[in-house]
């Protein structure tokens, strides 16, 4: 291939990357974003594969055959509520493989490059070696805590931001260590060490609460460690579509920040600000008793109310409950009953986890509402489910100030009529906060499995409605 030909190939392939993150920003035209990212990735593979720069085709289908056959194995096998975990573990794995290679670059050096150019070239390295070392460890962690490996309390060593500053500083002497030495493999070797260590530490520090957050920054990281393996191998393409990762992660990591009321700069550098990794709130147990339900009592409560709305959280992705819930808003919404499903931004444990199980079971997307839309219709709502949500429904979090998810907006399902809570338990949701919402005189506890909740609730629905309708 030519090229003028692969630069063309590499154009087309980056305008389609630009589409897919257009069409990934909506859930009606998410099928479609995915399309345009699947056919930009195989023309970015198929032109860099018959470049004039690879001439060994045996080693290229030697290492591409096992890693097409351990994708499709892992991506047809894993559940939707693993996909957090496989999300971080896949960006570990970008990170390592900018480690190695920056390693590679810097063990097989340009001979054409001299002067400023080798400068220029090899901080390219060390930086992009950095920031792989950092993706790699810190993804890791993510994958631990998300997995329940580790705890999901935030670990807070003393002086750990005295720590990460001694990590920055003594990696910027190794850099100019490894410029001006004629052997930098040592200096750079440490410097990956004390990188990874500052992966750990940045991620160990960081709750079970911001953990959507994490896998946000961490998906910004590794399009970043991306974008610094093109500028080693110098390939166009690599670059484009690390800053696209890398930026559109950033935003996304934003975005969700102020949903969740954090500061952005806090939560990348690790809990900055907070206090200790126990929740204040978690040793306080909630004033009022519990007040159990049947599923004979919630298919009355639904079949005669008028305006329904729906929360579901990581418990229904658990139990694969969305499908037969989705049936029930069929048979709901056929008698004309109002009923609408509303997202907290970090419900599950990664963004838009809610909104691909629900598209997943064929619920219409004009019903799907975003927390700030649907915030302020509480109070004139008659019944509101909750399904396996918890710390996004925690009225702690704007009734008690020392609790560790303060300030953190919520849905207000309280102020609901009556408030039907399906769980398994009463155990604390993923932040460790005790919710005071299950005690409240409004609201009723569903125990048990939630996919046999909602198929009981469907079968007491479908035979309660004809006589409402014949009334």
């Amino acid at each position: 291939m030519t090229n003028n030909l692969l630069t063309i190939a590499y154009i087309t392939a980056s305008a389609l990357f630009i589409l897919s993150l257009g069409g990934l920003s909506d859930q009606e035209t998410a099928r479609r974003g995915n399309g345009f990212g699947i056919a930009g990735m195989l023309i970015a593979f198929g032109a860099t594969a018959f470049s004039s720069q690879v001439s060994n085709y045996g080693v290229l289908i030697g290492g591409i055959l096992p890693a097409v056959l351990i994708g499709a194995i892992v991506a047809s096998r894993v559940a939707m509520t693993a996909m957090p975990e496989l999300v971080a573990i896949l960006h570990s794995f970008v990170g390592l493989a900018a480690v190695l290679v920056g390693f590679a670059n810097f063990l097989n050096p340009d001979a054409n490059l001299s002067g400023v150019e080798a400068n220029i070239h090899e901080i390219e390295i060390f930086v992009g070696i950095f920031i792989g070392a950092v993706t790699f460890t810190g993804s890791i962690i993510a994958f631990g805590k998300l997995r329940g490996v580790i705890g999901g309390k935030p670990l807070l060593l003393p002086g750990r931001h005295v720590l990460n500053l001694g990590i920055l500083v003594g990696a910027i002497a190794l850099g100019w260590q490894f410029t001006q030495s004629q052997d930098g493999l040592f200096p750079l070797m440490i410097m990956s060490g004390i990188a990874g260590l500052l992966g750990i530490n940045l991620v160990m520090a960081i709750g079970g609460a911001d953990m959507p957050v994490v896998v946000s920054m961490l998906n910004s990281y590794s399009g970043w460690a991306a974008a610094a393996a093109g500028f080693m191998l110098s390939n166009d393409l690599l670059i484009i579509t690390g800053a696209l990762v890398g930026s559109s992660g950033a935003i996304l990591s934003y975005i969700m920040c102020n949903a969740m009321n954090r500061s952005f700069i806090s939560v990348i550098l690790g809990g900055f600000g907070t206090g200790s990794g126990i929740s204040p709130a978690s040793d306080r147990q909630p004033v009022g008793e519990v007040t159990p339900t049947t599923v004979e009592d919630a298919a009355e409560l639904l079949t005669t109310a008028k305006r329904i709305i729906i929360v579901p959280g990581y418990g229904m992705a658990v139990a694969q409950a969305q499908h037969s819930l989705a049936e029930i808003v069929k048979v709901l919404r056929q008698k004309k009953t109002d009923v609408r499903f509303g997202i907290h931004p970090v419900a599950g444990r990664l963004p838009g986890h809610m909104n691909v199980l629900l598209a997943e079971a064929k619920v219409p997307y004009d019903i799907v509402l975003e927390m700030e839309e649907i915030n302020d219709d509480f109070p004139e709502t008659d019944v509101v489910i909750v399904i396996g949500a918890n710390d996004t429904v925690n009225p702690a979090a704007i009734e008690d100030p020392s609790c560790s998810i303060a300030g953190m907006p919520v849905l207000e399902v309280w102020k609901a009529t009556t408030v039907i809570v399906m769980k398994r338990s009463m155990a604390s949701g993923y932040a460790g906060v005790e919710n005071p919402l299950f005690y409240k005189e409004n609201t009723r506890m569903l125990f048990g499995d939630a996919k046999k909740n909602v198929d009981n609730l469907l079968v007491q629905i479908n035979a309660q409605t004809p006589t409402l309708v014949a009334r």
